[in-house]
């Protein structure tokens, strides 16, 4: 039986999950949940008390493990090395993790806008040691729908839940397989970067 992960996002801005270039990924933040997730598991991100606790996203892992250097090393997965000159999708780019040989490589990104490692944001994504990828996805974004009735017990506060949704996944793969809308319907609700220009930012934030 798979696990059906569900949490709140905590800040939707398209960098995690990243839902752009045709793959729905999540490489930065919420390790444990990539930690173990696999292959056909699910996820769900909702959006907070205050919006209703709506949904961001849902997706079935169509692709893991896959660790961070093979994530980096993948031809299909370039395009998700963040650009912050660019700004836009371009500038959350995930795909910021790779092994020198000594130590882990934290790119120019959100989680190092001022390009300083940051030991923070570095030590909780490698933590989750795999990043998780799926095509078989929705992502909503600010612009999400409520839970279906039958789904509401996959609201959570803090971290997330897994094994107390195990009750729901018959009707979660109903809703899921049957849902109507596939890929990137929406977008996020916090805006996009600007191009960084001077290659300075302010928009380092948690997860």
């Amino acid at each position: 039986m798979p696990t059906l992960f569900s949490y709140i996002v905590r800040y939707d801005d398209g960098f995690a999950p990243n839902p752009f270039m045709g793959f729905c990924t999540l490489a930065c933040c919420k390790p444990i949940i990539r930690r173990v997730a696999r292959e056909g598991d699910y996820v769900v991100g909702l959006g907070s008390r205050g919006d209703g606790n709506r949904l961001v996203y849902a997706l079935r892992v169509t692709e893991a493990p896959m660790t961070f250097e093979e994530y980096w090393q993948d031809p299909r997965f370039r395009v998700k090395r963040p650009d912050m000159r660019a700004g836009g999708e371009k500038a959350l780019g995930d795909n910021i993790y790779h092994w020198d040989g000594s130590k882990w490589v934290q790119a120019w990104s959100q989680h190092n806008p001022n390009r300083v490692t940051d030991p923070g944001h570095l030590r909780t994504d490698i933590g989750g040691v795999q990043a998780l990828v799926s095509t078989d996805f929705t992502y909503w974004g600010g612009e999400g729908p409520p839970l279906p009735p039958s789904l509401t017990d996959l609201i959570t506060g803090r971290g997330h839940k897994s094994r107390s949704n195990d009750h729901l996944i018959p009707a979660f793969e109903r809703w899921f397989n049957g849902r109507k809308e596939h890929g990137r319907v929406g977008m996020p609700k916090n805006p996009l970067p600007p191009p960084a220009g001077n290659g300075k930012s302010k928009r380092g934030k948690g997860c």
